[in-house]
C-alpha cells in the first residue's frame, strides 16, 4: 500500500492482493521505519455509515463502511473518496484508490501485484 500526504490530502492506492486482503480480512495495513519509530497507515472495513480517518501516536488509520468497501474490492471501481470535517472549518480530502500499472517502467519498483493499467501498455 502506498501513502501519499500533500496538505490536507491523504491518499492511499492498494495493489491487488491488498484489495482481496481488505475483501477477505477487513483491513491491510504497512509502514515506514524511521529507526526509533514507525509510521504505521492501515485501511479497514468498519460497521458505521461514513469514511472516517483518525491519526493518533504513530498510527493513520482509514475506516470506510462495508456499504462503500464491499462495492470497491468486487468490482472494477477505481476508487472512493470523501472530505472529512475538521475542526475549525477545515476539512481533509481521503482518496482511496486501486494502485495501476505505470506507463512506462520504473526502476526500484515492483509492479507484478498492481492493477493492468487502462490506458493501455
Amino acid at each position: 500500500m502506498k501513502i501519499r500526504i500533500s496538505g490536507n490530502t491523504l491518499r492511499l492506492r492498494l495493489s491487488q492482493s491488498e484489495v482481496n486482503e481488505v475483501g477477505t480480512e477487513g483491513r491491510v495495513s504497512d509502514s515506514i521505519d524511521f529507526g526509533p519509530r514507525k509510521l504505521i497507515y492501515m485501511l479497514q472495513v468498519v460497521d458505521q455509515a461514513e469514511i472516517t480517518a483518525s491519526y493518533e501516536g504513530d498510527f493513520v488509520s482509514v475506516n470506510v463502511p462495508p456499504a462503500i468497501a464491499n462495492p470497491w474490492v468486487s468490482t472494477d471501481q477505481v476508487g472512493f473518496e470523501a472530505d472529512l470535517a475538521l475542526q475549525g472549518g477545515k476539512e481533509l480530502y481521503v482518496l482511496v484508490e486501486k494502485d495501476f500499472k505505470c506507463l512506462k517502467p520504473r526502476e526500484r519498483e515492483d509492479e507484478s501485484d498492481l492493477f493492468e493499467n487502462p490506458q493501455g501498455c
